[in-house]
């Protein structure tokens, strides 16, 4: 398989340059974004000459991206299990690495998703972007059908942006990393040290700049360019590396010009015109297109026995795992539809009917006790006698012990309606969204906040996120949250933008990264972590007691874990050039 052709260390760069070269094209990946390959291994002369081949090679830099949420051992766990946004109910091991911050574990596949794997992909794909970008110009393209087949301005402009997506999925976990921009000889020396974050974001901006030049919108709506580079994703990914650059993380000294560079790309997305906020929140990641999309890894109908049985179903709907279990330090961050905290006692809030009256968006991305889901209701209590004492018997969405949900919630989002046992897979997907236009608009809010303050522009764009309007009374709903209160101070406007983030992009693989970029982890993650305990008398009355998760469900983070590790074998290997981390040796 080419996706098993890992770049294991820069000294072996040219070594991995040449086996993707002819093993690439040989076979197919396990996620392959176009499965042209023709099923024999060439060599460069043979391959570069033929526009065919050329395009082929090419396409096979998409084949390293990320395009799951649930990766973490296949599909049994994400960044929403080691962040505060859930966890996983069987403490499934691979998860529990990063919840105790022991990212060493080299035998758990949550340290080689996240950290190991991501780390030798991102540099496969990198040797493929350098290899085709040095060879792009020889590739014959001499008849309207051959420029029809490689397409060279279209294609070099999807290899820029290849190379900067994969630099900085590198430099978001690990900061700055080795830079690798053209294809090494045998004659090479390749054991490079590290660049500082700046030099990499330097690079990732460069190339950015020649894809936003090269490439169209093609993205913007449905056809056969959906999911590949594009000028909005380009664009896009431009603002979001300025965002992370401005950060606390990166940028110690806030210098505020780095985020008004950050407000000012995205900017250029809003005043673009290609995008606009879909009509409906509920069915975010199950449109097989949207106005709102940017770029998307369209996943289709999957087999029911895959990441909906084993990770996300119920024991009633045929669940097999049930380890996407959302905590209710995340549930009590939506505010109730009159837009005031749970926590305020002027808000209405009964915490003992918790889930009437909250921000629509809860009732899109939980599924929670009473709830009617899939021509049933949600059942998550335990049984007691009349004095109170357990019976020993549950509803049919629990089970007793760790077994399925941990903290009495399922993960909506991630669950789509059709997806059952007894039922159809229809044609629901659940895509992983690159980049979409809710996104852009908060990290413009963020950006320009912290830049100059909550002027006007800065509540519009965060007010269009709480107003998302709709044209009919469909089972989606819209979002009809009331606007920010005026007057917030900028510290103000700031815990509200990051609220509304964690609860716009909900287990859309963000929080668990701007934890990191803002330096929070330790007061947002190292605290106890919730869920819901309901019981159910014999007269039917609930009962609801948040409840402190057991220890295998509290999660460690020290200052030291904004940052990954390098692999250690890049380390080993590096004979000392490859620094680490600190806090990391």
């Amino acid at each position: 398989m080419a996706q098993t052709l890992v770049f294991k260390q820069m000294k072996n760069y040219k070594k991995y340059s040449i086996i993707i070269l002819l093993s690439v094209l040989a076979t197919s990946c396990k996620n392959n974004y176009i499965d042209r390959t023709p099923g024999v291994a060439l060599d460069e002369i043979h391959v570069f000459s033929d526009p065919i081949l050329a395009a082929q090679f090419a396409d096979n830099a998409y084949n390293y991206r990320i395009n799951d949420y649930a990766r973490f051992n296949d599909h049994r766990g994400s960044t929403s299990q080691a962040s505060d946004e859930a966890v996983s109910g069987n403490s499934e091991g691979t998860v529990t690495t990063l919840n105790t911050g022991d990212y060493f574990k080299h035998s758990l596949a949550a340290y080689e998703n996240d950290i190991g794997d991501v780390y030798s992909q991102c540099y496969a794909g990198i040797a493929i972007t350098n290899k085709m970008l040095a060879n792009i110009d020889a590739v014959p393209v001499n008849t309207a059908a051959q420029a029809a087949i490689f397409p060279r301005e279209r294609i070099r402009g999807e290899m820029y942006f290849l190379r900067a997506y994969f630099y900085f999925e590198l430099i978001k976990r690990f900061g700055g990393v080795i830079l690798i921009n053209k294809v090494y000889t045998v004659n090479d020396n390749v054991n490079l040290p590290r660049s500082s974050y700046d030099e990499c974001v330097a690079q990732i901006l460069g190339d950015l700049a020649q894809a936003i030049s090269l490439l169209g919108y093609e993205s913007a709506s449905p056809g056969n360019y959906v999911g590949r580079a594009s000028k909005g994703a380009a664009m896009a990914l431009k603002a979001r590396t300025l965002l992370f650059a401005a950060s606390p993380l990166n940028n110690p000294s806030n210098d505020k010009t780095k985020w008004a560079s950050a407000a000012t790309a995205a900017q250029d997305i809003i005043s673009s015109g290609q995008y606009k906020l879909s009509l409906t929140y509920g069915d975010i990641l199950n449109q097989a297109s949207s106005q709102e999309y940017i770029q998307i890894f369209i996943r289709g109908p999957r087999a029911i026995d895959g990441i909906f049985a084993d990770y996300a179903m119920s024991p009633a709907s045929g669940g097999a795992q049930g380890q996407m279990d959302p905590t209710q330090n995340h549930v009590d961050m939506y505010e109730m539809l009159n837009g005031k905290s749970i926590k305020d006692g002027t808000s209405g809030y009964n915490p003992q009917n918790p889930y009437v009256n909250r921000d629509p968006r809860f009732y899109a991305n939980i599924l929670y006790n009473g709830q009617a889901w899939q021509g049933k209701t949600m059942d998550t209590y335990y049984n007691v006698d009349a004095t109170g004492k357990p019976t020993g018997t549950s509803g049919k969405d629990i089970a007793t012990g760790i077994t399925y949900t941990a903290t009495g919630y399922y993960c909506k989002k991630y669950w789509p309606e059709v997806y059952n046992r007894t039922g159809t897979t229809g044609t629901t997907f659940l895509n992983y969204i690159y980049f979409r236009y809710g996104e852009v608009l908060l990290n413009y809010a963020e950006a320009q906040n912290e830049a100059v303050g909550p002027d006007a522009t800065v509540y519009d764009a965060v007010n269009q996120i709480r107003q998302r309007m709709h044209v009919n009374d469909d089972v989606l709903n819209p979002v009809t949250m009331p606007p920010l209160p005026t007057g917030l101070s900028q510290d103000q406007m700031r815990v509200a933008i990051r609220h509304e983030r964690a609860i716009e992009l909900a287990f859309e693989d963000h929080r668990w990264y701007d934890i990191m970029r803002w330096r929070v982890g330790p007061a947002t993650i190292a605290v106890p972590m919730y869920g819901m305990y309901i019981t159910k008398s014999p007269s039917g009355l609930f009962t609801y007691t948040p409840t402190i998760l057991g220890q295998q469900f509290q999660k460690v983070y020290a200052d030291y874990q904004h940052r990954y590790p390098f692999p250690r074998k890049e380390i080993y290997n590096s004979n000392g050039v490859l620094v680490q981390n600190p806090g990391w040796n």
